[in-house]
């Protein structure tokens, strides 16, 4: 769906929310209820089914795992999976985050070495291994140290990669149809001044953030297990534990300090500085291939891509902006109390603005704190800035959690006193005659 048709939907919605956390007034204009019989009505579980299913496909389909290690039984498959789907639910400008990056992974990949977008999608998941099963290829310093390996993959077909696929075009279709259905008749309430319930804004939020996800994970391998394996390994070994990080020295505060900065970076970015593919079965559950730093292999400086940093950054910004002030939408909504109607509005607040103190926090980090950390040891003063830094920063992720949990309960608890207007269903006779 278009952004400027959900903006439009935004400004629709929040001009026709005709209560204010109040029962309905009898100086509004009058809207039909569901006990006129000329009138079509929808009940509660209508409601909920059509939220629920639709957040369902949103998440389910939309969650593409990275290729787990061997041996992984099916129960520690469907909870990585649930995992992600508890993170989409929670956060979902962070898995949308996790797409740009590894659409740009794939994209560089498939540029570079001339190859589909596909391979390079099937590279950055981990799904091509060492010949011994072992050891994932997803680093650039692994095709260079072993210039095999890029031969290889090109001789793979896109049909191999996309046999060990778990999904097609026709479930990724059914998922986009039934988003742009539960979209639609949130359009047609909004032009016939019906209230949408506070669950239907939410999951609208939902919708539009998996939109994105779906764009840029359209060719991605989905739900992945099996590996293709490359040779050879043995030379590789030898030279990337070599090329690895060096260890750095810290004072107990300092290496707190500095592991609670590279869990962050981690999480948002997908840049894990402890990872070394060799002494690994598997890529992190959210790694980027190319990354944001790079390591030096003969200084061990690190340098950071800061075009990449830019692209993905406004991606995540831009739509957690967008998903909180879509739940800013349901502003003049009818809230059973006053209380609810406060509480809804100042985590949707927070939802929004988050992204943005968040970004400028790690903007900080990367451009000031990288290159000191990784190359000196730690000044006392800038030590003391870095741990500000750092309460401030988990500070504003844990309210922001806090606020995602109160708005999907409030979703919920928000159903038990609904306005009668919120029974009424939409007339599609006025689009569709004759039906």
């Amino acid at each position: 769906m278009p952004p400027l048709l959900l903006l439009w939907l935004l400004h629709s919605v929040t001009l026709n929310c005709p209560v204010s956390g109040h029962p309905l007034r009898s100086h509004e204009e009058p809207i039909p209820i569901p006990s006129d019989p000329d009138v079509d009505s929808r009940s509660l579980f209508n409601i909920l089914s059509g939220c629920l299913v639709t957040v369902f496909a949103c998440t389910w389909v939309s969650v593409h795992p990275n290729v787990p290690g061997p041996n992984q039984g099916q129960l520690a498959l469907t909870w990585r999976r649930l995992g992600l789907m508890l993170a989409a639910v929670i956060a979902p400008e962070l898995i949308a985050g996790f797409a740009a990056r590894q659409f740009l992974d794939a994209r560089w990949f498939s540029k570079k070495y001339d190859v589909s977008i596909t391979h390079g999608f099937f590279f950055a998941m981990g799904g091509f291994v060492s010949a011994d099963g072992h050891h994932p290829i997803v680093t650039e310093e692994q095709l260079r140290l072993c210039p095999e390996y890029v031969p290889a993959i090109r001789s793979i077909r896109v049909e191999d990669i996309e046999d060990k696929s778990k999904g097609d075009s026709l479930s990724k279709g059914l998922a986009v149809l039934q988003g742009l259905w539960f979209t639609t008749q949130c359009l047609a309430r909004v032009q016939q001044h019906l209230p949408l319930t506070e669950l239907e804004v939410a999951t609208l939020a939902f919708q539009f953030v998996n939109i994105f996800i779906w764009l840029l994970w359209w060719y991605k391998p989905l739900d992945v297990q099996q590996h293709i394996l490359l040779g050879p390994a043995d030379e590789l070994v030898a030279s990337a534990e070599k090329s690895h990080r060096p260890s750095e020295s810290y004072s107990l505060v300092g290496a707190a300090v500095v592991a609670l900065s590279r869990n962050i970076v981690a999480l948002l970015m997908g840049d894990y500085y402890d990872f070394n593919p060799v002494a690994s079965t598997s890529a992190p559950s959210l790694w980027s291939t190319n990354g944001f730093s790079t390591t030096h292999p003969g200084t061990g400086e690190t340098r950071f891509n800061m075009q990449v940093i830019a692209r993905v950054t406004f991606v995540q910004l831009s739509i957690g902006t967008i998903f909180g002030a879509i739940h800013c939408a349901a502003w003049n909504a009818h809230f059973p109390s006053a209380d609810e109607m406060l509480i809804w509005r100042s985590c949707a607040l927070v939802v929004a603005a988050t992204p943005l103190g968040v970004t400028s926090l790690f903007w900080l980090y990367t451009l000031f704190g990288g290159k000191l950390l990784g190359l000196y040891a730690p000044h006392t003063v800038w030590l003391a800035a870095k741990v500000i830094v750092n309460i401030v920063d988990n500070l504003i992720i844990a309210a922001y959690i806090f606020a995602r949990l109160l708005l999907i309960a409030l979703s919920f608890t928000t159903l038990r006193a609904l306005p009668p207007s919120a029974f009424v269903d939409v007339n599609w006779t006025k689009y569709i005659p004759h039906l």
